[in-house]
């Protein structure tokens, strides 16, 4: 009787491990159906993995649509910044430009991000 115990509960056991991986490879992150405290979370994990010279749509495909967005058409091609909350301020169901971390692509191509970066944007 102790040998069936053992056995259920090691079946138990691996049919939870198999649901488990099934839903980790089969249900990938959906940042439209997060709620934004998980949502500035997700972001932050995942901008501190970024590496220089991404491209735009990798980055779009990793992270989901940002926040808020601005494109500026420049005499040597186009910069967009992407912004996505990473941080909050103020309990008022907007997100603001002061609680997103901002990514700043050159033609597609991710050239910088931090709040540094967007000031040095402006002044050009």
């Amino acid at each position: 009787m102790n040998s069936k115990v053992v056995k259920r509960i090691g079946l138990g056991v691996l049919l939870y491990i198999s649901f488990v991986v099934v839903l980790v490879i089969y249900n990938p992150d959906d940042t439209s159906k997060m709620g934004w405290e998980d949502r500035q979370e997700f972001n932050t994990v995942q901008i501190a993995k970024l590496e220089m010279g991404t491209p735009r749509d990798a980055i779009l495909e990793l992270m989901g649509p940002p926040d808020i967005s601005e494109a500026k058409k420049m005499d040597d091609g186009y910069v967009q910044v992407l912004f996505y909350r990473t941080q909050h301020k103020q309990s008022d169901g907007i997100t603001t430009q002061d609680e997103c971390t901002p990514l700043l692509f050159e033609d597609n191509t991710l050239v910088a991000w931090g709040d540094g970066t967007y000031q040095a944007y402006l002044n050009r």
